[in-house]
């Protein structure tokens, strides 16, 4: 997409403003119907080296960093009596890939584990779900632990690992039961809180898009671009012609259409404002969209609309390798943009973003 080849040559400008909102908006802004606010017990919290989050539905995971370099292990357990949890790790081998046996160790103890090699991604090894219980209970209470892919040994700091599961327990409810990964006790797994349902969205009917999308030369309804937040996009893009041209549009329904318009880029982000107008440019609106912690957004970056799908899709990075930031996804419902999921890594310690926590999940 032209999108992408503009991100790359606005990545040779340094003089931009990445993230720069606009200061005003249109007339009218598109309501954030079924905004994720009250959210359901999400939460995160840092222990010493350790992070651990949990979602609207109780899924927690805790991540480990390397204590050299870049690695990381994180445990992960849904919420409900019947949950076990389960150990991925990983590290950038020298050379590219894992090479040999895959192993974690702690005190001594070897477990096993299988190499899942993403497309361009760190390769990750997950850990047997008969072995992913006893690992789990060997960090709890170890002193030492490395991953290893034949040669090469990655230490990962266990500082943090006991007060991240005591935390986990407690927001799961596991706390003196046979299930708890740090304070076990007599009382039985049915004691435990069953998991909340997650929020079911239904995406409105995908439309044609014949005449709309992304094509060159789309210029934006003479509407939106007197629009002070526009206009405000236009002199912080004004650097680069070629970019203020990355300019995308999509029918949302016969009386709906949607338009973005970039506000800013930086080394490795594209930030836009996304409107929807009339099919003949009237009535401007500007989109914001909910977010986890409640607090609306009314540019996202990074971000491309699939009317397959109807769903849009943002990745804010951290850093250029694309292991921390942040991942968004809305879906168009007919009656605005409902959050679909929400995850972000807050630490750069090489995790893929499939592996990200989670804040917000929907069925």
């Amino acid at each position: 997409m032209r999108v992408i080849a503009l991100m790359a040559a606005a990545a040779l400008l340094a003089s931009c403003g990445d993230g720069q909102s606009a200061k005003a908006g249109p007339k009218t802004a598109v309501p954030a119907r079924g905004a994720a606010a009250d959210d359901q017990g999400a939460g995160q919290q840092k222990f010493r080296d350790w992070l651990a989050v949990c979602d609207n539905v109780g899924t927690c995971k805790a991540f480990g960093p390397a204590s050299e370099g870049t690695g990381w292990v994180r445990i992960r357990i849904p919420a409900g009596p019947d949950a076990t949890p389960s150990v991925a790790f990983g590290f950038w081998p020298d050379d590219g890939d894992f090479r040999g046996p895959v192993t974690a160790r702690v005190d001594g103890v070897v477990f096993e584990a299988a190499a899942v090699t993403g497309q361009d991604a760190p390769p990750v090894a997950i850990v047997g779900p008969d072995r992913a219980r006893a690992l789990v209970d060997a960090m709890a209470q170890g002193t030492a632990m490395a991953v290893n892919a034949g040669s090469e040994t990655v230490p990962i700091s266990l500082t943090g690992a006991a007060a991240s599961l005591l935390w986990i327990d407690e927001h799961q409810g596991r706390l003196g039961t046979t299930t708890a990964l740090m304070r076990k006790g007599s009382r039985p797994a049915s004691t435990v809180p069953a998991a909340p349902v997650a929020p079911r969205i239904t995406p409105a009917a995908a439309v044609s898009q014949a005449g709309y999308g992304d094509q060159d030369g789309q210029t934006l309804p003479a509407a939106i671009e007197a629009l002070p937040a526009v206009v405000q996009c236009r002199a912080d893009t004004a650097f680069n012609p070629d970019l203020q041209t990355v300019i995308s549009s999509a029918r949302l329904d016969a009386n709906t259409v949607l338009w973005s318009v970039p506000c800013g880029a930086g080394a490795y982000n594209f930030s836009s404002a996304w409107f929807t107008t009339t099919p003949n440019g009237t009535d401007p609106r500007r989109v914001t969209f909910p977010t986890a912690a409640g607090e609306p957004e009314d540019q996202l970056v990074n971000a491309a609309y699939d009317p397959a799908t109807r769903v849009i899709d943002a990745f804010n990075k951290g850093r250029g390798l694309g292991d921390c930031g942040m991942a968004d996804s809305w879906v168009w419902t007919g009656q605005g943009f409902v959050l679909k999921s929400s995850s972000a890594m807050s630490e750069c310690w090489g995790v893929p973003s499939d592996y990200w926590p989670a804040s917000w999940v929907s069925e």
